[in-house]
C-alpha cells in the first residue's frame, strides 16, 4: 500500500523520472545492496535526465529544424576544407551566447543548410532556443504581417530567439520591403542573439544583391550580420549527389 502511494505521489508531484526509477529499483535485485543514499542519488539522476530529455524535444519541435544533422555527423572529406578544431570550438555554442554570427556559404547541394541545422541541434542541446527559417519565405510572411497588423509581433518573436536561422540568402530577388524587413529583423538581433546565415554566394558579392540601387540599406545589413562573425566555407562537390551515388551503387 504504501508504495503504491509514494508512487501516486511521485506521479502528483509530476517526477516522473523518479516514478520511473523507483518502480524501476522495485524490480532490480542488483539495486537492493545500495545504500540509501545511493538509492535515492540513482532517483534524482533519472528525474534530471528525463527533464533534460523533455526540454530537448520541446525546444527540437519548436526549432523546426529541416534537416535531422547533428555535428558527431559532419563529414570531414577532403576538398570540402571544413577544420575540425574550428568546428569543435562551434561546438561549444559560446558564440550564440555572445551573440556572435555564423555565416555558412557553399556551393549548391554543398551541406549548408544541414550544417546550419547541425549547429541548430547542437543549440538545443545546450539548452538554448532555435528557430529555422527559409529566408525567402520568412520575407513573404513578414510582408503579410505589414498588413495584418502582426508585424511588430512577428519581429519581437524573431528577436527572442537565441539563435535564428535564415537559410538561402541570395535565391530569390529582394524587393524594397523585404530589403527593409531584413534589415529590421537583423536589426532587432545585433549583438543581443545569434544569427546563422546560408548562402551559396560568397560574402564578397553580398553587397551587390542586397543594394538593389539603394547602398545604404545594403551596408546597414552588411554591418550588423558580417561584422565580428564566425565564417565556415564549404567546398567539394555536392553532397546530394554523392549520397544519390551511394545509394545507387549499394
Amino acid at each position: 500500500m504504501m508504495i503504491e502511494e509514494t508512487k501516486r505521489k511521485l506521479h502528483s508531484l509530476r517526477l516522473l523520472g523518479m516514478a520511473q526509477n523507483f518502480e524501476g529499483q522495485l524490480c532490480s535485485a542488483a539495486t537492493k545492496d545500495l545504500a540509501f543514499e545511493d538509492r535515492v542519488g540513482l532517483m534524482v539522476d533519472e528525474e534530471m535526465t528525463f527533464r533534460d530529455n523533455k526540454r530537448l524535444k520541446r525546444l527540437l519541435h519548436a526549432a523546426k529544424l529541416r534537416e535531422n544533422a547533428c555535428i558527431e555527423d559532419i563529414k570531414y572529406l577532403p576538398g570540402r576544407g571544413l577544420n575540425k578544431a574550428h568546428i569543435a570550438s562551434l561546438a561549444k555554442v559560446e558564440w550564440v551566447r555572445q551573440g556572435v554570427n555564423l555565416i555558412i556559404t557553399g556551393p549548391t547541394g554543398g551541406g549548408k543548410t544541414w550544417m546550419a541545422c547541425a549547429f541548430g541541434n547542437q543549440t538545443c542541446r545546450y539548452g538554448l532556443t532555435v528557430l529555422f527559417c527559409r529566408l525567402p519565405l520568412l520575407l513573404e510572411d513578414l510582408a503579410i504581417a505589414h498588413g495584418d497588423g502582426t508585424y511588430r509581433k512577428r519581429l519581437a518573436q524573431l528577436a527572442k530567439v537565441d539563435l535564428l536561422i535564415l537559410d538561402d540568402l541570395g535565391i530569390s530577388p529582394l524587393n524594397p520591403t523585404g530589403r527593409g524587413d531584413l534589415l529590421e529583423v537583423l536589426e532587432q538581433r545585433c549583438a543581443l542573439r545569434s544569427t546563422i546565415i546560408t548562402s551559396q554566394f560568397p560574402v564578397s558579392e553580398w553587397h551587390g544583391y542586397l543594394s538593389g540601387g539603394n547602398p545604404t540599406v545594403a551596408d546597414a545589413i552588411l554591418d550588423r550580420l558580417v561584422s565580428g562573425s564566425e565564417r565556415i566555407e564549404i567546398g567539394g562537390e555536392s553532397m546530394r549527389l554523392q549520397r544519390k551515388n551511394n545509394k545507387a551503387s549499394s
